[in-house]
């Protein structure tokens, strides 16, 4: 791995605070990564933020083909650099939004559901997520690395302030588990906190399925809009556009005290919850 302070002097450029980008710069750190997260040539691999390929190397020695997706099309040149002086061939590199990506299509043409890998930047990290859990039937896991505070939100367990919209979203259709910690000190610029991997595997089918899965989601957003507020104001305050009473009746159906507050729920309770409010309004 060339350092990516050289790679980018080399052509010129700067990291972009707006495309949240930070390199890493320690090449055991990406080898760790891919040999924890068992990727093989059975895997075709969708990378999120390519950037100057310290993991695009590795994930394409052991997958494979890669979909190396890049937003900065002034980082094409040194990423091509790389992959060229590590004579990699696999790897398509794909200068687009990874919120534009059809996961569908990728899935579709190599007749197999696609592994999803990345160092995500922290202002779009829930958007990809969502965008993978509506897409996760074409899905069977990504390895994804966060900053810390964020894995650990995404990890959370009900009760404690970081569990939130993601979590539920998350936990309600796939197995997570974290992978390894990197500090911030292996990137190039040093971002302030450090980070974890964590994977996460879509189950063919949640283990309590709503009968709505678009309106369930629904039901979680709502639930977490206000969530100093208890259920019972949330939901009749929300876009959901049930007043207080529907909200108090929907919650005795599904067996939820009303003035419990959204982060107490388990994954099951929303899911009655989002079940019983549907029912409610017919």
């Amino acid at each position: 791995m060339t350092s990516p302070r050289t790679l980018l002097a080399a052509f010129n450029l700067s990291p972009k605070k707006q495309f949240g980008q930070n390199f890493l710069s320690d090449p055991s750190t990406a080898e760790m990564i891919v040999s924890r997260s068992g990727i093989s040539k059975e895997d075709i691999v969708i990378e999120i933020g390519a950037g100057l390929g310290a993991l695009t190397v590795p994930i394409a020695m052991a997958a494979d083909t890669v979909y190396a997706v890049e937003k900065d099309k002034n980082l094409l040149s040194p990423l091509q650099n790389e992959l060229l002086a590590k004579n990699i061939d696999g790897v398509r590199i794909v200068n687009e939004n990874i919120l534009d990506i059809d996961i569908e299509s990728i899935a579709a043409k190599h007749g197999r559901k696609v592994a999803v890998m990345g160092n995500l930047p922290y202002n779009i990290s829930s958007q990809i997520l969502i965008k993978l859990i509506i897409q996760r039937h074409y899905v069977g896991r990504a390895i994804l690395m966060f900053q810390k505070e964020l894995s650990e939100r995404i990890c959370a367990k009900p009760g404690g302030k970081d569990y939130g919209r993601i979590s539920v979203m998350l936990q309600y259709c796939s197995d997570i588990s974290k992978i390894a910690d990197v500090k911030a000190s292996l990137f190039f610029p040093k971002p302030r906190i450090d980070s974890q991997i964590i994977e996460i595997r879509f189950k063919d089918s949640p283990d309590f399925p709503a009968d709505d899965e678009k309106f369930f989601f629904r039901v979680i957003k709502a639930a977490f809009g206000k969530r100093r507020k208890t259920l019972k104001n949330s939901l009749s305050g929300s876009e959901l556009g049930i007043d207080a009473q529907t909200a108090i009746s929907a919650l005795n159906s599904a067996g939820i005290d009303p003035v419990r507050r959204a982060e107490t729920l388990t994954v099951e309770e929303f899911v009655k919850l989002s079940n019983a409010i549907q029912k409610s309004i017919g």
